[in-house]
């Protein structure tokens, strides 16, 4: 029997900002992009972006959902998902929760390994967060943890995000066991 790997002990920070950015980026030059809300995303290419995102930062959350409980956490009305390609192909993805009329939480951003270093990241969070600020919200949130990127903290910080709590927190990375059933899956 497989033993469940240790689980991973992450600094979490919660952060907020309560104005939008003022900063404005040039859309990056020499890459084709486009960025395209999918409001009813398939399951299965969800968990497809959200793994392909997530592998290097331990994001195992939404991959342990049932179909079920993934539906309802995105195809809800106060969810949204956008997928960014470049040069035609996938590369990132962002999530924003309406929590109720004056928050707006980015719950996930990120980009596939093959678009990091293309220069796109802070081009790429700014548009999350123009999305995020369309209503007018009081605040959006946004919450990260020592595993995610080494700099996701810092870029957060550079575009108007706060610190507002930090805590502990133990990541249970998934067996190979769970795995191999999700790549059996999709």
């Amino acid at each position: 029997m497989a033993r469940k790997p240790a689980p991973l002990t992450a600094h979490v920070t919660q952060l907020e900002m309560t104005a939008p950015p003022k900063a404005s980026l040039p859309v990056p030059v020499n890459i084709q992009t486009a960025i395209i809300r999918a409001p009813d995303i398939p399951l299965h290419y969800y968990r497809y972006l959200y793994r392909q995102v997530g592998k290097r930062w331990h994001w195992y959350k939404r991959l342990r959902m049932s179909d079920e409980e993934l539906a309802a956490a995105i195809h809800s009305p106060q969810a949204s998902v956008t997928v960014l390609y470049v040069n035609g192909a996938p590369a990132g993805f962002f999530e924003l929760r309406q929590e109720n009329e004056e928050i707006v939480e980015l719950s996930y951003f990120g980009l596939f390994e093959r678009a990091i270093g293309l220069g796109i990241g802070k081009w790429f969070l700014l548009q999350a967060l123009y999305a995020a600020w369309q209503n007018n919200p009081a605040k959006v949130t946004v919450t990260t943890n020592t595993l995610d990127h080494p700099r996701a903290l810092q870029l957060y910080q550079m575009m108007g995000f706060s610190p507002v709590s930090t805590y502990e927190a133990l990541i249970q990375p998934m067996t190979d066991t769970e795995l191999l059933a999700l790549i059996k899956n999709n």
